[in-house]
């Protein structure tokens, strides 16, 4: 009798070492889930008072004018100068005074650029000291010479050799008007110069 007791005592021993040790192993197999942690990053909120960025690639609209060699309406980039629309209107001519126009300045769109001439602000300068000038001489346009015709606003030298070019292939001018043949040059251009030019 004992020692049927210690055999059963022996294998109900053996049973737990082997349930442990099953239970154990399942524990080690098992992947224990590890929650998922969503994390969200906050927008910041606008500033107060900020000024909005200026949209990249969008342009400006600027009218150029006065003592340019080829005075217009042009679009230029956001941050654009006013020696950026000068540039784009051909630059200033020989009877420009750039001196009285800040080169620096940024521009805004719809805004007129005027290049003074010296012609112009001579005149303004007399008139304000008192003293009386005559306005400068016209240009004829069937003796003037490449470097006078240059020095008209909204023709350059290219527009200058055309016109020379023409005078000589078709005769003198008989009226401003004329000037509408010549390529490169249209009725808001001929409004321009008149009282600037005449026809001998």
């Amino acid at each position: 009798m004992p020692a049927f007791t210690l055999s059963r005592r022996r294998a109900l021993l053996l049973v737990g070492v082997v349930l442990v040790a099953v239970f154990g192993a399942a524990r080690l197999f098992v992947p224990t889930a590890t929650p998922t942690v969503s994390v969200q990053t906050p927008v910041p909120a606008p500033v107060a008072g900020a000024a909005p960025r200026r949209t990249t690639g969008s342009r400006l609209v600027v009218d150029v004018a006065g003592a340019v060699r080829r005075p217009g309406v042009y679009r230029l980039p956001n941050g654009a100068r006013v020696a950026d629309a000068v540039a784009r209107a051909g630059g200033a001519t020989k009877r420009a005074d750039p001196a009285l126009l800040n080169l620096a300045a940024p521009l805004a769109d719809g805004e007129q650029v005027l290049m003074p001439s010296r012609a112009a602000t001579g005149a303004a300068a007399a008139g304000s000291a008192g003293s009386v000038t005559s306005p400068p001489a016209p240009v004829d346009l069937n003796t003037a010479t490449v470097e006078q015709l240059d020095g008209l606003p909204g023709v350059g030298p290219v527009t200058a050799e055309k016109i020379v070019a023409y005078r000589k292939a078709h005769g003198p001018f008989a009226s401003l008007a004329a000037l509408d043949a010549i390529p490169g040059i249209g009725p808001a251009r001929i409004s321009q110069l008149k009282g600037l030019v005449v026809q001998r």
